[in-house]
């Protein structure tokens, strides 16, 4: 056996007895084989870890229409360290890498998960609302027009009016004054009666009334069966009747009734022109005359009109 030093033998019975927990006399009287070496077992020693409890999540509170931020908090976990062991013994030593495997195995495994706070709804307040960017834009003022109500408190006027005095009033007052006018225009013109009509005489030109001279006109270009019976018929009573349904203008003011305006002027105006001919321009025979030259053929006119 190869001698040790007695120093050296000493601190190693020093180290031995510490790390078996037993008298360093009983750790080098081993080493010097006086006694049975100390049995150690082999199996890794194993370190239990305390569990902490994990406190329970806490349930939501209801969403209201503006809630107040929740902030997630950590569950905090608390890690007891383990207990460091008084002695090393060489077994342990060999076993190092494989114990603290298995302490890293035991720590994840005991540890809880953190409960995570279930995220509030979103709801979009005045201060969250994204605006767009604030253009500047030059304006200047044109005019100022008066904002309309979008519904009238009253109901529009509607083109009716009562009967009396809007109607009667202004009629009456057109009688009384077309009454006054025939009553001086009888007192002016002479209009005796002629005398008694003779079947066996015939006057040369025989005329109409004068409202009655356009139609009298008519019958001295077309056959009679044309110009008193269609024309007639066509014009006065057809082509009057249907106008309302040709023309359904529903306005009333002259300036915007152009088409119908423009119907009756040309209706005045052939009316017209037959009549001043059949008055002024007919002679004896129904031929053409010119009144300044033949005189008038017109009962009705001789007696205040006069070219000579």
């Amino acid at each position: 056996m190869v001698d040790i030093p007695e120093h050296l033998l000493k601190r190693a019975a020093q180290a031995r007895a510490k790390a078996l927990g037993i008298s360093v006399e009983k750790a080098l009287a081993e080493m010097k084989g006086q006694e049975d070496p100390t049995i150690v077992s082999k199996e890794p020693e194993v370190i239990a870890f305390e569990e902490v409890p994990t406190p329970a999540a806490e349930t939501p509170a209801p969403v209201t229409e503006t809630p107040a931020p929740v902030t997630e908090i950590p569950v905090p976990v608390t890690e007891t360290p383990a207990p460091a062991a008084e002695t090393i013994s060489p077994v342990k030593e060999e076993h190092a890498a494989e114990t603290t495997e298995k302490v890293a195995a035991v720590k994840i495994e005991q540890k809880p998960p953190a409960a995570k706070a279930p995220a509030p709804a979103k709801v979009d307040t005045p201060d969250e609302v994204d605006f767009a960017p604030e253009v500047k834009v030059t304006q200047r003022l044109l005019t100022v027009v008066k904002a309309k109500p979008i519904q009238k408190p009253v109901s529009e006027p509607v083109d009716k009016v009562n009967t009396w005095p809007h109607l009667m009033l202004p009629e009456f007052v057109s009688l009384m004054a077309m009454t006054a006018f025939l009553i001086l225009l009888s007192a002016i013109l002479q209009a005796p009666l002629l005398e008694e009509a003779n079947p066996n005489v015939t006057p040369n030109p025989a005329k109409a009334p004068w409202y009655f001279l356009g139609l009298q006109e008519l019958l001295s270009y077309w056959d009679p069966q044309i110009a008193g019976v269609m024309i007639p018929l066509v014009l006065g009573v057809v082509v009057w009747m249907a106008f309302p349904y040709i023309d359904r203008n529903p306005e009333t003011h002259p300036s915007k009734r152009k088409f119908a305006i423009m119907f009756y002027t040309f209706f005045l105006a052939g009316a017209g022109v037959l009549t001043i001919i059949g008055v002024l321009f007919r002679g004896p025979g129904w031929n053409w005359t010119y009144p300044w030259i033949d005189g008038i053929w017109f009962d009705d006119l001789l007696d205040w009109i006069h070219f000579e």
